[in-house]
């Protein structure tokens, strides 16, 4: 299993932080001067989600959707109009790993209405929530930082990789659905990583007599395994240690997109908010 540890150095600091998506992304905020830009100015709360009511130094307000269930994840909206609609912007994510981090905005094409008053509001998404592609983000190795197009390229080449592998996951009637990223994470290492668990824990066809390694990653890879098991696109990605790479590296990302149409349920489904703060 991959850990969740994330060291930030922020002057003078050393934070080491194991599962805190709270403070990796205000770290990262911190670092780029985000953290100043705007600020909350109420919060509602309901099931499955909280949603921030949100204004810039420019005074321009916007709404910011936190799924429970996803807690790295932020859905940026518009400030609803006079009848209640807004437009979806963007998916904020940041996810920590044990070397760093990942962060990117996705936009979003979407619309649905947020209605309140003294007490809460009603909020619901309309259908057809559709991803456009990454448009900005950076990322962390170590005490290296990247950015720009190489991050952007970067980013949406790991994109496309998890994408295809989390169809081809989710093409497989024993995968779990529904459940967090550790369990998600200890299920799914046997399957796509035999060779780096306990014999038990391998799947009873993994090696044959006749299959061949690779080396990779510091990694034997069976490739007659990868044959048998993984579509094609796939194959060369896991022999090659592409796939550990993303998995150790971006495991929380893999999971949302393999749960991507429960987050967008969730947010079709008319609820009911309280105010809380404001």
């Amino acid at each position: 299993m991959t850990r969740f540890t994330l060291r930030l150095l922020i002057p003078l600091l050393l934070l080491p932080l194991s599962g805190c998506v709270f403070l990796t992304e205000r770290a990262g905020q911190i670092i780029d001067g985000s953290a100043f830009s705007e600020r909350i100015i109420a919060v509602y709360k309901g099931p499955g989600l909280e949603i921030r009511e949100m204004r810039n130094r420019n005074g321009e307000h916007s709404l910011v959707i936190v799924p429970k269930s996803f807690p790295s994840v932020h859905i940026r909206a518009t400030a609803p109009d006079e009848s209640g609609v807004f437009l979806l912007v963007s998916l904020d994510y940041i996810g920590g790993n044990e070397h760093g981090w990942n962060e990117f905005r996705l936009d979003l094409f979407g619309s649905g209405t947020f209605a309140s008053d003294e007490k809460g509001a009603q909020f619901f998404v309309f259908p057809g929530i559709e991803p456009v592609q990454i448009s900005s983000g950076r990322i962390r190795r170590y005490d290296t930082r990247i950015t720009g197009e190489e991050a952007l390229t970067y980013l949406r080449n790991r994109h496309e990789r998890i994408l295809a592998l989390t169809e081809w996951m989710s093409s497989r009637e024993s995968g779990p659905q529904g459940w967090g990223v550790n369990y998600f994470g200890s299920y799914w290492q046997r399957i796509l990583f035999p060779e780096l668990v306990r014999r038990r824990q391998r799947p009873p066809d993994w090696e044959q007599d006749s299959d061949r390694r690779v080396r990779a990653e510091n990694v034997s890879w069976n490739i007659g395994y990868t044959e048998r098991v993984f579509p094609q696109e796939l194959q060369s990605v896991r022999n090659s240690g592409t796939m550990l790479r993303d998995w150790e590296e971006a495991l929380e990302w893999i999971h949302l997109m393999y749960e991507w149409d429960a987050l967008t349920e969730t947010l079709l489904q008319e609820t009911a908010l309280v105010l809380v703060r404001r």
